[in-house]
């Protein structure tokens, strides 16, 4: 990756921020399958898929990093709280199958 501050042009530019895309986009895929996990692990233990105190630790979490990097935290949080109802909706599906196959 070439630093911001030494791009010259737009085209060095743009083909970092796709990079950066594209490792965002693997994390994402990372994350989604430590949820697909943590479903597994619910549905063992008995756990719903929503547990509030856990939401508003993340989004307090987030909040944070955000802050410390530089980066709005109202922003993060905005983009954090679609992506854990995304998770969740996720996790309440693979419930809702564990719990008919059960």
């Amino acid at each position: 990756m070439i630093p911001p501050q030494t791009c010259r042009s737009m085209d060095e530019l743009r083909p970092q921020i796709d990079a950066l895309d594209a490792r965002l986009v693997a994390l994402l895929a990372e994350r989604a399958r430590y949820i697909d996990r943590a479903a597994e692990l619910k549905a063992t233990a008995g756990l719903p898929a929503r547990i509030d105190d856990r939401v508003e630790e993340v989004v307090a979490n987030v909040r944070a990093l955000a802050g410390a990097e530089g980066l709005d935290p109202d922003l993060v949080e905005t983009l954090w709280r679609a992506l854990i109802e995304w998770s969740i909706g996720r996790e309440e599906r693979a419930l809702g199958a564990k719990e008919v196959r059960g």
